[in-house]
């Protein structure tokens, strides 16, 4: 999925529906390279998005001197490197650990980490989880956090979401969640609220684990409803944990689940079955009835500036579908090396805050990173747009997805010349203006149209080049489907169920020309 707003996660099947994998996954890695029709692929986990100036400059040169010299964002804060010679893999891998970038081969797919991108540095959130990232990437690398389980046997998809409070990734649809709570402790979540046969005592639910432990109070034997509560300074190796229990599930039951919801019912993560695996490492957790309540939707940064609470400002932008150019990212990495954090950020929905500007720095960065192409400002059309690779870097595709896309950006920014181009990428102008053939204009995301106070969220688009929808967000979301080399089928997703083809009776068949007025008509759809 490569977008520039967040498209929520797909969902799959589970409980009976179950599959039964019969190989490991296939996800690239640094040291797995995928062949692909435009060269080989490279993705280089980067947990919860952080780089410093200097990784970030060598991954720019990676990219240049081995790679087609463009890099892309996944949705998971990750970074792809595409276009690189087959043999090219030790002088990469050698390139990425003289980096810091690949401290374990063993390890190198499993370090999927999102978090929440702004934590300590705009005042928000409960806790700083940068320390808890770089925490569960040290016990992620160094095997098991305790005995009878072995990390580095995580898939490539295995997600963990370490959320401040604020509730951005925590809807993220990760396997395994740490949500910062407000009185110094952490809500650790498996797949969703963890099932359990009772029902906690109002003395012990929401308790701090100290004061359990005080009154004796068990943890085992809770409802479905939050999760575990543990301690801040437990919160990672918790985490770590939780995925050598699903591990151990996943064995049970014999299917190979790359993902906690891949778990049969009858071998699903309990509540019960976690407190013991945490209790018997010396972990205190509480079961919890209900856990923070996040947003209904995952939200990214606000671009632009993000004023901090001690007097510096963090820089937040968006990248149009997830790519950047060598140049682009050379202005990235040397704004990062100028900030006083020497620090890039990147964030699940395919963005980049650079932290540490004085107030005085930020309008001429801005102004650079603007007129490099990238998004500055809420206005953009760019902004809840996504896409598959289409081609020509993937064979199964019918169409260039992503020329037709960038062409339907300016399209919608053409039914309101009149509200200009600043802080849009490449002149994209703001979608939020007059109607067009009909159909209704694109609201900014947070504001109602026009720009007025804030309203409902536009449904996220994505436009694929085959049934597959590799990376499609789940929910209801507006589903592009090409259909040949210049034609698109428009549908709402979600509408009836999880699945393509639940909703495949409400479509309109258009050329790639029309297809911004479709899609304008359909994510006005409420």
């Amino acid at each position: 999925m490569l977008a520039a707003m967040p498209l929520p996660p797909t969902t799959t099947p589970s409980g009976d529906e179950t599959p039964v994998r019969g190989r490991d996954d296939a996800c690239p890695g640094a040291l797995r390279l995928h062949p692909a029709d435009d060269g080989s692929l490279a993705r280089i986990r980067v947990p919860g998005g952080l780089l410093t100036a200097r990784q970030a400059q060598a991954l720019g040169r990676v990219a240049e001197e081995l790679g087609d010299g463009r890099l892309d964002i996944t949705s998971r804060g990750n970074l792809q490197v595409r276009g690189l010679d087959a043999g090219c893999g030790a002088e990469l891998a050698a390139r990425l650990r003289a980096a810091g970038l690949l401290p374990s081969d063993r390890h190198d797919r499993v370090r999927n980490i999102v978090a929440s991108p702004l934590s300590g540095l705009d005042g928000e959130g409960h806790a700083d989880v940068v320390a808890w990232v770089r925490e569960l990437d040290a016990a992620l690398c160094g095997g098991a956090p305790t005995r009878g389980g072995e990390l580095s046997g995580l898939s490539g998809r295995f997600l963990f979401a370490l959320d401040d409070g604020r509730g951005d990734v925590a809807t993220l649809g990760a396997d395994v969640t740490l949500i910062a709570t407000p009185d110094g402790g952490a809500v650790l979540r498996v797949g969703g609220p963890l099932p359990g046969p009772g029902v906690p005592s109002p003395s012990t639910a929401g308790a701090h684990p100290d004061a359990v432990a005080r009154r004796g109070s068990p943890t085992a034997g809770s409802a479905a409803g939050g999760g575990l509560r543990v301690r801040r300074e437990d919160a990672p190796r918790a985490a770590a944990l939780a995925a050598v229990e699903f591990l151990a599930k996943a064995h049970e039951s014999g299917t190979r689940a790359w993902r906690v919801r891949e778990l049969p019912a009858r071998h699903a993560v309990t509540t019960e079955g976690l407190a013991a695996r945490l209790a018997d490492a010396g972990v205190e957790a509480v079961p919890v009835e209900h856990e923070p309540a996040p947003r209904a939707r995952a939200t990214p940064p606000a671009f632009g500036p993000v004023p901090g609470p001690n007097g510096r400002h963090a820089l937040s932008v968006a990248l149009p579908l997830g790519r950047v150019s060598a140049a682009q990212w050379r202005l990235l990495a040397g704004l990062a090396s100028r900030s006083g954090a020497a620090e890039l950020r990147m964030t699940p929905w395919r963005g980049v805050v650079l932290p540490g500007f004085s107030p005085d720095d930020t309008r001429g960065a801005l102004a650079e990173l603007s007129d490099a192409g990238l998004v500055t400002t809420p206005d953009s059309p760019w902004l809840g747009v996504g896409a598959c690779t289409g081609l020509p870097g993937c064979a199964k595709s019918l169409a260039d997805v992503r020329a037709d896309t960038a062409r339907m950006v300016a399209n919608t920014a053409a039914m309101d010349p009149a509200r200009g181009t600043s802080g849009t990428a490449r002149g994209a102008a703001n979608p939020a203006g007059a109607d067009a053939g009909g159909a209704k204009p694109w609201p900014v995301s947070g504001t109602a149209y026009g720009g007025g106070p804030a309203g409902p969220d536009p449904l996220p688009v994505y436009v694929s080049g085959c049934e597959r929808r590799c990376g499609h967000p789940g929910g209801r979301w507006v589903d592009a489907l090409a259909t040949g080399d210049t034609d698109y089928r428009v549908t709402v997703r979600g509408v009836r169920g999880d699945t393509p083809e639940a909703d495949s009776a409400d479509s309109a068949d258009v050329t790639a020309e029309q297809l911004a007025d479709a899609v304008a008509a359909a994510r006005g759809t409420t």
